[in-house]
């Protein structure tokens, strides 16, 4: 049975401790609650692997509390170092060149010679990573390829009794994950558009950002499978409105018909994208738990947080 852990300093403290002996915690981030094991334990990661059903060449960020923590692990080049300083602690994960020290497990690395690093702002995740001094590996608390979890409750419909416990800080706050950037040999690449818009990350660093690399290659960070973050239910996006059995996920003023669907959530009735991506993984999750057979989308905008949000439905919606 999975253990339920207050946010305190004592629940803390025992989640440090759990993670220095090899076990399993979920803990809170601004972005979602993260599976959290020792990034530096080949043991401890691949029952992150095994609680989670996830292919093993698919890479995990290793969380750390603050720059100086994430520089033993890996090279900043100045774009990198930039991005570093305006964002952390926050929702970007910067994929660098392994350092020669590097403490980082090769499998949670994927076998890769980079690693992805991020300093996230939640202060009970921060918390817990300074209480256990060392790398934490933490890919969202949920099965692989299936909803990401915003809420303690959300991480036990998926892992409870595959875990050893969750610690329990409330809803998150960003609701879709980090944005990735790699910045390996040349030109930054963004891998994975995020928490942080790419518009702000474009201000920082003075030019575009290069896309990722073609899809079918082996992922160099994580979020990168075409199917993820999936309901049972199949997704059809930029719907106009729900046809007959379908759930509907709206987003602005309901199109006529929606409230006969099969059931019916909007991420934002004022078509707020902040909003939206709070309540994203949430609603998805409610709407497939009703049994429905597909869930019919809203089209969302593409600036801003639209770009993260659309991302993560494009990867639901995809063939599995």
């Amino acid at each position: 049975m999975t253990r339920h852990l207050e946010a305190s300093e004592a629940g803390i403290a025992e989640a440090a401790t759990l993670l220095r002996q090899g076990g399993l915690v979920a803990l809170p981030t601004e972005t979602v609650y993260g599976l959290a094991a020792d990034a530096t334990s080949g043991t401890a990661v691949a029952s992150i692997y095994a609680a989670k059903e996830r292919p093993s060449f698919n890479p995990l960020i290793a969380h750390l509390p603050d720059l100086a923590a994430a520089r033993r692990q890996g090279l900043f080049d100045a774009n990198a170092l930039a991005l570093a300083k305006a964002f952390w602690p926050g929702p970007l994960t910067l994929v660098v060149a392994t350092s020669p020290g590097c403490e980082v497990s090769e499998l949670a690395r994927a076998g890769l010679n980079s690693v992805a690093l991020r300093v996230p702002s939640h202060p009970v995740a921060r918390a817990v990573l300074q209480a256990a001094g060392r790398p934490i590996a933490a890919p969202s608390a949920n099965r692989s390829g299936r909803v990401s979890a915003t809420s303690a409750a959300h991480v036990l419909v998926d892992l409870d009794g595959r875990i050893d416990a969750v610690l329990d800080a409330g809803p998150t706050q960003v609701g879709v994950e980090s944005t990735i950037v790699a910045c390996l040999d040349g030109a930054p690449r963004l891998l994975r558009p995020g928490g942080v818009p790419r518009a702000a990350i474009e201000g920082v660093i003075g030019r575009a950002l290069v896309l990722a690399g073609e899809a079918g290659a082996a992922p160099i960070s994580p979020g990168l499978l075409a199917s993820h973050y999936a309901p049972a239910a199949r997704v059809r996006l930029e719907a106009e409105a729900p046809r007959f059995g379908e759930a509907w996920l709206g987003f602005g003023p309901e199109p006529e018909g929606s409230s006969k669907s099969a059931a019916s959530l909007n991420l934002s009735l004022t078509g707020d994208l902040s909003e939206a991506a709070a309540n994203l993984f949430g609603h998805l999750r409610r709407l497939d738990a009703q049994g429905v057979a597909a869930i019919a989308v809203a089209s969302i905008p593409m600036q801003g947080l639209g770009e993260a949000i659309n991302d993560r439905l494009r990867r639901a919606a995809a063939p599995r």
